[in-house]
């Protein structure tokens, strides 16, 4: 498979154009990845453009890509979101990352009643990039047309709000629904939202009104699942179940 590389800005160039790398990502091609003349690559812009190219120049500083073909892919319908609840140490990240090679569409970070870590104005804006970069990084390695979008961090109070318009799933072990008896139609064009809470558990109050929102408690077998793992596993049931995989 040809070495996969992200731009930061849409991709307009078509067959016989070009598309130059610049900064870190021509770096990372001509120092890391050691790319060279008349290598096939492909490139993306991860908000859908698909380019296969050769390379017409390789540097430090910048890489010249002459385009073959082009795809756009469209975007996931229905899309996938994950709303991952802050978490000590880097389980929320171990969360987030295999959540992107997995086909997540959306990441939103949760402050729930139990999340040991706390994100206050200022750290959110840091943490919300640090997810972000994440993200970048593992669909790159994912080869991922589309790159998921990283959320600003939401309240309990804002993600019931959510259930009015999307089909709001909640990943609790004392729920009475397997989440592979939850019947997922891929014709409704709703989000399906994966609720996922720390390693403290999702607080009653917090279940009670996620519930009144409309939402779904549901588990994953009958073994308690880290915070770090739950997400992901539910996210290749969901995909199974809706045709993706």
């Amino acid at each position: 498979m040809a070495l996969h590389f992200l731009l930061d800005e849409p991709v307009s160039a078509q067959p016989g154009g070009t598309v130059v790398l610049t900064g870190a990502e021509a770096h990372h091609a001509a120092t890391v990845r050691r790319v060279r003349v008349g290598e096939e690559v492909t490139v993306g812009d991860g908000r859908g453009a698909w380019l296969t190219g050769t390379c017409e120049s390789v540097g430090p500083r910048e890489v010249v890509v002459r385009v073959d073909t082009r795809t756009d892919a469209a975007p996931a319908a229905p899309r996938i979101v994950l709303v991952q609840a802050l978490a000590k140490g880097d389980r929320d990240e171990l969360a987030v990352q295999a959540a992107t090679e997995l086909g997540v569409d959306e990441i939103v970070p949760w402050q729930a009643a139990r999340s040991v870590s706390r994100w206050d104005a200022a750290k959110a804006v840091k943490g919300r990039a640090r997810w972000a970069a994440i993200v970048r990084e593992a669909a790159k390695q994912a080869h991922r047309a589309w790159v998921p979008e990283v959320s600003d961090v939401v309240t309990t109070k804002q993600l019931a709000a959510r259930a009015e318009a999307s089909v709001v799933v909640v990943l609790e072990p004392t729920g009475r629904t397997r989440l592979t008896k939850l019947a997922l139609d891929p014709q409704d064009a709703r989000d399906v939202v994966l609720v996922v809470g720390p390693e403290g558990g999702i607080a009653p109050e917090e279940l009670d009104a996620l519930e009144a929102s409309g939402a779904t408690l549901v588990r994953l077998g009958e073994t308690v699942l880290r915070t770090s793992t739950a997400g992901p596993a539910a996210l290749a049931v969901a995909s199974a179940a809706l045709g993706r995989w």
